[in-house]
């Protein structure tokens, strides 16, 4: 096999697990669409079930994927704690936003913000034939499931119509490849750069995480707490650099 064949398998199979990844968002709304379920309090669970599902997939991709594979790519020690760091400020200032913006749908936006920072990173995975370019497709498309669930409850809660929610989620689902491809022929060369965005991504999903899926961890309208918890993160990945330094 010549290595333009290899190139073009591995394209070929960046656009396909994207895809998947993309489809899991309607997916999830589509499960979201059914009749609710009776007695009330087995919804409630149900509904709370969904959301730790999804905050365990972040936690996951973050812990197994996107930092080990960050790391890997970005030699510098103080590239990797800041390029973290700034993942979870730059989500600290959008939820901020938001917030001031009274915007309706923070899940739909959290989203978005979490998942097309990973599909630009994978694409550049698959560039550089990671090995954990596969699980972090598979992971993203687990976590967009759940999401895509709280997502269209939220926007049908918000009182939009079901034809523009979904307008928005198959959007959102389509810019998944089109951000792999970004990434493909992007990140293909720099390899600084794709570690760097791989932990600028899971310093934004610690945030998310932290702050719309552990409620306990936070206060109304107080942002210090789940950016406490990418601090903590990034003193806990401080010291393992060290320790391997040594």
């Amino acid at each position: 096999m010549t290595p333009t064949d290899l190139d073009f398998n591995q394209l070929a199979e960046l656009l396909l697990w994207t895809t998947l990844a993309g489809a899991c968002i309607p997916l999830g709304a589509g499960l979201a669409r059914m009749e609710r379920i009776r007695p009330q309090w087995l919804e409630e669970e149900l509904r709370h079930f969904v959301i730790a599902l999804g905050g365990g997939v972040l936690l996951g991709a973050v812990a197994l994927v996107l930092v080990p594979e960050g790391v890997g790519l970005l030699p510098e020690p103080l590239a990797i704690v800041g390029s973290l760091l700034a993942g979870g400020a730059c989500f600290m200032i959008l939820d901020r936003w938001q917030a001031k913006q009274q915007r309706a749908a923070p899940q739909f936006s959290a989203m978005a913000a979490d998942y097309l920072p990973e599909s630009l990173a994978l694409g550049g995975m698959f560039s550089a034939h990671a090995e954990g370019a596969v699980l972090l497709a598979v992971l993203i498309g687990m976590q967009n499931l759940p999401e895509g669930f709280n997502a269209w409850r939220e926007l049908m809660a918000s009182k939009m119509g079901s034809a523009n929610a979904l307008g928005r989620l198959l959007l959102l689902a389509l810019l998944g490849p089109v951000c792999g491809l970004v990434g493909w022929f992007w990140l293909a060369d720099f390899e600084g750069a794709l570690g760097a965005v791989l932990l600028f991504a899971a310093g934004g999903i610690l945030y998310l995480t932290f702050q719309d899926i552990a409620p306990q961890s936070r206060l109304d309208r107080h942002w210090a707490p789940p950016l406490g918890a990418v601090l903590g993160f990034a003193l806990a990945l401080t010291g393992q650099l060290m320790l391997q330094a040594a």
